[in-house]
């Protein structure tokens, strides 16, 4: 049985484009994106795009990961959505943000998310954020992923997972969001990534993570080397490419797509002591970095 996670709050591409840069950014990436979720809500903020919606988002953000800047611009425009350049306070380097033109804030009825893609290295691999706030602090942890090896994309939802009328928002479990949309077409690009989840600490007692290849086994390897990672940090693994495990996410739709298109793909869960502060973020995002690290020289 898959529990759920915590409730409480708690070939390869061209060089992407390089968006004209605005002003110079006030906020380094972690608090950006700490400032964009810090208003999600259990309900409302949320509102399911329509198929034309999402897939211009999509056509967009392929013309971006093209290096095709002026057709990502005009097609983000045309869905009120904004291409800029910031920069990280940590180690300086630049990534495009998309992000929901409305506001700086992009506090929304719409709740599609934002994605971040390094601008100094082509696109290699990605790291996804279904559940922010839901799942304390893996919006954080996704950021400090992103910013530890080059050629990074963070896709970040939009939304608590349940703002969403009957289950819309929780985009791990549906493909009719943006966020489902970007993820499959980078697993169309054969980009491997990996999906971060939190879990409560009652829910699997004795584990502080799993680490799932979801529906397929093509990143069996992949899972082994974060394994071995996390292992050495002293850390409590369930490994459910090789054994039965709660929380596996076998039902993830990211993880269908990437087994379709024999695509590697990573599902791992954390548990909230773990991810309770920085030093434990810090821990995961360096056993992480062993991975994306390899994933980006490849």
């Amino acid at each position: 049985m898959t529990l759920r996670a915590e409730r409480s709050g708690d070939a390869p591409p061209t060089r992407p484009a390089d968006p004209a840069p605005q002003r110079p950014a006030d906020l380094g990436l972690e608090q950006r994106i700490a400032r964009f979720t810090a208003g999600f809500g259990e309900r409302g903020g949320y509102r399911t795009p329509t198929e034309q919606e999402r897939l211009a988002f999509v056509r967009a953000f392929a013309h971006l990961l093209d290096g095709d800047e002026e057709a990502a611009r005009t097609g983000f425009a045309e869905i009120d959505f904004t291409l800029r350049t910031v920069t990280d306070a940590v180690g300086g380097r630049r990534y495009a943000e998309v992000a929901d033109g409305v506001s700086e804030s992009g506090h929304t009825g719409r709740g599609w998310g934002r994605v971040y893609v390094d601008l100094d290295r082509p696109a290699r691999w990605s790291v996804q954020v279904p559940h922010p706030v839901a799942d304390s602090r893996t919006e954080l942890l996704g950021a400090r992923v992103l910013r530890g090896a080059p050629g990074g994309v963070l896709v970040l939802a939009g939304a608590h997972r349940d703002a969403g009328e009957d289950g819309a928002a929780d985009v791990a479990h549906r493909d009719d969001s943006v966020f489902h949309g970007v993820v499959e077409e980078l697993a169309r690009r054969n980009l491997p990534g990996v999906q971060l989840h939190g879990f409560a600490d009652e829910s699997f007692r004795g584990r502080d993570a799993v680490v799932s290849t979801g529906a397929g086994d093509s990143a069996v390897a992949d899972a082994e080397q974060l394994t071995a990672a996390l292992r050495r940090d002293g850390l409590a693994v369930c490994t459910a490419y090789s054994e039965r495990c709660k929380l596996a996410g076998r039902e993830n739709e990211q993880g269908r797509t990437a087994a379709d298109r024999q695509s590697r793909f990573l599902h791992v869960e954390l548990n909230k002591t773990l991810r309770g502060d920085d030093r434990g973020l810090d821990r995961a995002a360096a056993a992480l970095t062993t991975l994306t690290d390899r994933w980006s020289r490849r």
